[in-house]
């Protein structure tokens, strides 16, 4: 047994110099008249053992706020070096109904489904449209991570368009020191036709991009308060699924999967990821598993307190 904090012992100085003022008062008769001290003391002998039990008690709480504890041994947990950023797409096309419920709904779901299989892998969360959005710093409280997923919304966002360079700009921000960085993005591909500034960005930062893509081919329509969203001439707007992004996804070396509803296709991702990052080997992590006994001292401080203040109490026959 040990003490995770020896230093409350020093509160023990106090207990020496209430024995010092105790031991210069040499009796009640000093302070109490015969018949009060009948009343509050159940005999003379009695005084020097509730004495004794509240010093006795005094020692027993200082014990307890040292924090008894049994050290078992150290337990080594390998963990991973993988970090990942996840982007969710978050502009108004996401809130597109082509893909049940909704695409960006549909991609929460898959998200816990992610989390479900990369078991110990760090993982950071961003919402992207024109600019991009910290859900969650990088973290592996995954409870926490589908929490705050499960609550992101498009119309949090009054900004239009959709760029994944903002993503990739953050991710490069998040994952800062890593030799080799991993986004995940779920999209319905975004509007644009070519991604040559993104690839070439992802290429210098080492940012490997696996996309998700959420939409299909014939598209559908945005629904909006005042009815469907139409261009500046009137027509209503269709979004549909652009795989012009899979550019990105290969020439980052990192992989395009299209929606299903599949459980099993997310896994693929977290294979791919895995066989990426291959070479990064699996830390330990030391977990210090102590069994703390400080309700022990706790208890019989207690006890002892009750015990010698009941002895001052008289009972009269």
């Amino acid at each position: 047994m040990s003490f995770d904090n020896i230093y409350a012992f020093y509160i023990l100085i106090l207990l020496a110099l209430l024995i010092f003022i105790s031991g210069s008062i040499k009796d009640y008769e000093r302070y109490f008249s015969s018949d009060m001290l009948e009343k509050i003391i159940i005999g003379k002998s009695k005084k020097k053992l509730n004495f004794g039990l509240l010093i006795a008690s005094f020692i027993f709480i200082v014990i307890t706020i040292a924090r008894p504890i049994i050290q078992n041994k150290p337990i080594k947990v390998p963990q991973s070096n993988i970090s990942i950023v996840v982007a969710f797409d978050i502009s108004k096309s996401m809130s597109c109904e082509d893909v049940y419920p909704s695409r960006l709904d549909f991609a929460k779901n898959k998200f816990s489904n992610l989390l479900e299989n990369l078991k110990d892998i760090k993982v950071g969360a961003l919402g992207f449209s024109s600019r991009s959005f910290l859900i969650a710093p990088i973290t592996n409280d995954y409870a926490t991570l589908k929490y705050l997923i499960k609550n992101i919304d498009v119309n949090l966002v009054s900004v239009k368009g959709s760029s994944v360079k903002e993503a990739l700009i953050s991710t490069n921000d998040l994952l800062k020191g890593e030799a080799k960085k991993a986004l995940i993005v779920f999209t319905d591909g975004t509007d644009n036709k070519e991604f040559n500034d993104e690839i070439e960005y992802a290429k210098q930062n080492n940012i490997k991009v696996f996309v998700y893509a959420i939409a299909t081919p014939k598209g559908g329509v945005i629904k909006v308060k005042n009815g469907i969203q139409k261009d500046k001439d009137g027509n209503i707007v269709v979004t549909r699924l652009n795989e012009n992004i899979k550019e990105l996804a290969f020439a980052s070396d990192g992989a395009y999967l299209e929606y299903s509803n599949s459980s099993h296709d997310i896994q693929e991702f977290v294979n791919a990821i895995n066989n990426k990052f291959k070479s990064k080997a699996k830390k330990d992590v030391i977990i210090k598993n102590n069994e703390e006994l400080f309700y022990i001292p706790l208890a019989l401080a207690l006890l002892l307190f009750f015990i010698s203040i009941s002895g001052f109490r008289g009972f009269r026959r």
